[in-house]
């Protein structure tokens, strides 16, 4: 280890941090549950064979190559992405785009945070939190972005809706029970305190939700509701907004010790590279985190592209892809490490993971598309029906009751995965048409109309 780190230093100019900074304290960076669960799909890299390269620059270039692109479980998904590149080129079937695309995002999801995590040891603790405060759901926050774009709001609304419902019951579901079933002999515990402050917030976000929908319905027959209710869901993104911010702040920095997660000695057991140290630059991270980001926006516009050709040619509907499909692949390396680690017994990791996540998509990734829409002049409002909304609050709320006693066992995590099943399955049944620009403005109009002609 001695030598690898010596070689480390002469050609990467990177500087192995102390065993004091390993573990959290002082001013170093702390590991939080979402960075310690992306480490389980990574793999410890043999640079033996690399290091005996002559040319400074190939050996640094081929040490990338290893870490970056070798140096997790899932590169084996990697050459979707140049197939799906050259199946949008040539033209071959939309749906076969589709599918190459979404598998290609799965190890690019997985690869952003672990080039997140390697900036953040140069840049240090809380530079490193906000970079995984933003880049954490940037495969989502992306799709949004470009589905806005193609004034798709449905779609938008779909898979962020999605997202939260996926990492509440599916990933935290899977987890409890998985945890419970390999643990049944030892109660299992956890800290409460950070999964308070996550289920507080995510009522928070469930109140902006169902406004503009209560407002909607509780106007009157002759009021245009169009544009006051997006006028409130504007100033609810900006509210929920200022909550998250307040949130990183108490994150970060008043009470980071709710969300640090401390390494174990049995951690040394694993086959897992437990990365206690930067194995790649600064500015290398960087470029590739570029680069990465620039392959991800790409897929997500093949994926916006041809989302409704793939719907015609599976026999399913937008709703049903977007709300379940789209999640479960596109953070299939986070749900899988979330799950790895209740196999552990250490449920505040994945509570971490599945929580945070979908606090981070409640409370940043859904106003701000809000707000990237009114920058772009699209009217997208917080209002996501009522048979979505009720699946949210729901949702919600049996993850807050189940998570009030601080104990754990397999028969909770049944209960959440019976839920999202019974979810999925009404989305699945529902055909609902997508509408390619929904003109809000008109909707109240029509409501009124309609209610006028009905008298």
């Amino acid at each position: 280890m001695a030598s690898q780190e010596h070689w480390n230093l002469e050609n990467g100019n990177i500087k192995p941090l102390s065993k004091e900074h390993r573990h959290g304290h002082g001013h170093s960076y702390g590991r939080t549950a979402h960075n310690r669960s992306s480490t389980s799909l990574r793999k410890k890299s043999d640079l033996s064979l690399v290091s005996k390269v002559q040319c400074g620059l190939l050996r640094h270039f081929l040490t990338n190559i290893q870490e970056v692109i070798l140096g997790t479980k899932l590169s084996v998904l990697f050459p979707a992405i140049p197939l799906a590149i050259i199946a949008q080129v040539y033209n071959f079937g939309r749906p076969w785009i589709f599918g190459l695309s979404l598998l290609g995002l799965t190890p690019l999801a997985e690869r952003v945070s672990f080039l997140t995590e390697q900036l953040a040891f140069s840049t240090g603790p809380t530079v490193g939190g906000l970079l995984n405060a933003t880049c954490g759901n940037a495969t989502e926050l992306i799709i949004a972005i470009f589905a806005l774009y193609q004034r798709k709001v449905d779609v938008v609304k779909y898979s962020l809706l999605g997202s939260i419902i996926s990492n509440l019951l599916l990933v935290l579901g899977t987890s409890l029970f998985c945890g419970g079933i390999a643990n049944m002999s030892q109660e299992q515990k956890y800290d409460r305190k950070q999964a308070d402050v996550n289920s507080q917030l995510l009522l928070l976000a469930l109140l902006c939700h169902m406004l503009p929908l209560m407002f909607k319905y509780a106007a009157t027959a002759d009021t245009l509701t169009a544009v006051p209710t997006l006028q409130l869901s504007r100033a609810s993104s900006i509210i929920m907004l200022i909550a998250y911010i307040a949130y990183l702040f108490f994150q970060l920095k008043t009470h980071s010790q709710f969300f640090e997660t401390q390494v174990e000695d049995d951690d040394d057991n694993d086959n897992v590279a437990d990365e206690e140290e930067a194995v790649i630059s600064f500015w290398s991270a960087f470029a590739w985190l570029v680069g990465m980001t620039a392959v991800i926006a790409l897929l997500s516009e093949y994926v916006v592209g041809t989302i409704e050709d793939a719907s015609t040619s599976w026999g399913l509907s937008v709703s049903f892809i977007s709300i379940i499909l789209l999640p479960i692949v596109g953070n299939a390396a986070e749900h899988a490490g979330a799950i790895i680690f209740a196999f552990k017994n250490k449920l505040d990791i994945s509570l971490g993971v599945a929580l945070g996540s979908a606090t981070q998509i409640a409370m940043f990734v859904v106003p701000l598309t809000v707000i990237v829409a009114w920058i772009l002049g699209i009217k997208m409002n917080l209002d996501f029906n009522l048979l979505e909304t009720g699946s949210l609050a729901l949702s919600i709320l049996l993850v807050a009751f189940t998570l009030q006693d601080g104990t754990s066992h397999y028969m909770k995590g049944f209960a959440l995965l019976l839920a999202y099943v019974v979810i999925g399955a009404c989305f699945f049944v529902l055909k609902t048409p997508i509408v390619p620009d929904t003109n809000i403005l008109n909707f109240g109009a029509k409501a009124s109309s309609g209610a006028v002609l009905a008298a």
